[in-house]
């Protein structure tokens, strides 16, 4: 008997619609400051930032020395010698009380600048009409927007576009609709997209949350922490667990519940990696073994919780290669 499977497609009318903008108040920024400070950062974390320009964003993860993802954030490189990393703001201080644990003598300052950036989110066709000629056209690319940036964020579905805005924590709010956050998180989920929180601390390496997949991952760039062993999942195909997208019907999910296994009720199959609700429906990302795909039936909490049903994420997920 194969696990059932339902793929179909998602009801988001409202949110293609109107679209909008959200201020994101549970994300902080961090500043690079120096002539070292690419270099340092590219040493660090699983993206190649040496060789990052003004025009490109980088979706990086932050690894201990096991692989295991500490964070997961956004890079954007204003100039040679600074950086603004964006990434959700309960992960900032330890994030950023680590990482300047190794500067050591590198010519690199690291600062919480969340009080003078502001983090919002941008989607909908609304969203990429404000944005005019500033709209970056590809996933990852980085534009000006007055006196910030903004990132083309990967797209829920195949439909609508999102973005992230950097701008000064004084500028003015965009000039849209605003988004709702449940509409924000379903979004979020939709795209296959999940961030460390601080519930999924070092649960992942960078492949389980499908990190490569959605460019946040450089197998060519020089050393990291874990980089032996994320490279080592990649080349050896010992990677057995992945992030799939669920819906459940009548269900709260939050991030870093279990998921069990119908066929295997006594431990947890998988692990809740993001999490929307919606007119009364639930998505979860989740990190799941791939095994308990192919039998039985996946739940929500216990064995005797909600059942998920798989959904289709906008990207293939495969075995590395």
């Amino acid at each position: 008997m194969r696990a059932l499977i339902i793929i179909s497609p998602m009801n988001d009318d409202s949110i293609l619609s109107t679209g909008g903008a959200l201020r994101l108040t549970d994300w902080g920024v961090m500043h690079a400051q120096g002539e070292e400070a690419a270099k340092f950062l590219h040493g660090q974390l699983t993206q190649d930032i040496a060789l990052q320009t003004p025009a490109q964003a980088r979706l990086a993860g932050y690894c201990s020395a096991k692989g295991r993802l500490l964070a997961t954030l956004v890079a954007v490189k204003p100039g040679a010698d600074t950086l603004l990393l964006a990434l959700p703001a309960e992960l900032l201080a330890p994030t950023l009380k680590r990482l300047s644990m190794f500067v050591l003598r590198a010519k690199c300052k690291l600062s919480d600048a969340s009080a003078q950036w502001s983090v919002w989110g941008l989607a909908g066709a609304s969203a990429q009409l404000w944005l005019g000629a500033a709209a970056p056209a590809e996933v990852w690319a980085a534009s000006p927007q007055g006196e910030g940036f903004v990132v083309r964020l990967p797209d829920a579905g195949d439909a609508v576009p999102r973005y992230m805005l950097l701008q000064p924590a004084a500028a003015a709010a965009p000039a849209l609709p605003e988004l709702a956050v449940a509409d924000w998180q379903w979004l979020e989920v939709q795209a296959g997209l999940a961030w460390v929180r601080s519930a999924t601390v070092e649960q992942f390496v960078p492949q389980m949350l499908n990190l490569e997949l959605l460019g946040g991952v450089n197998f060519q760039k020089g050393c990291y922490p874990g980089q032996e062993v994320v490279a080592r999942s990649q080349y050896r195909g010992t990677v057995k667990r992945r992030t799939q997208l669920f819906a459940a019907e009548g269900a709260t999910a939050s991030v870093g519940q279990e998921i069990f296994h119908s066929e295997d009720p006594d431990q947890p199959a998988g692990l809740v990696a993001a999490a929307a609700e919606r007119q009364g429906q639930v998505l979860v990302l989740a990190e799941i073994k791939l095994a308990a795909l192919e039998t039985g039936t996946l739940h929500l909490g216990s064995a005797n919780g909600p059942c998920l049903s798989r959904r289709a994420l906008p990207y293939v997920v495969g075995e590395p290669q």
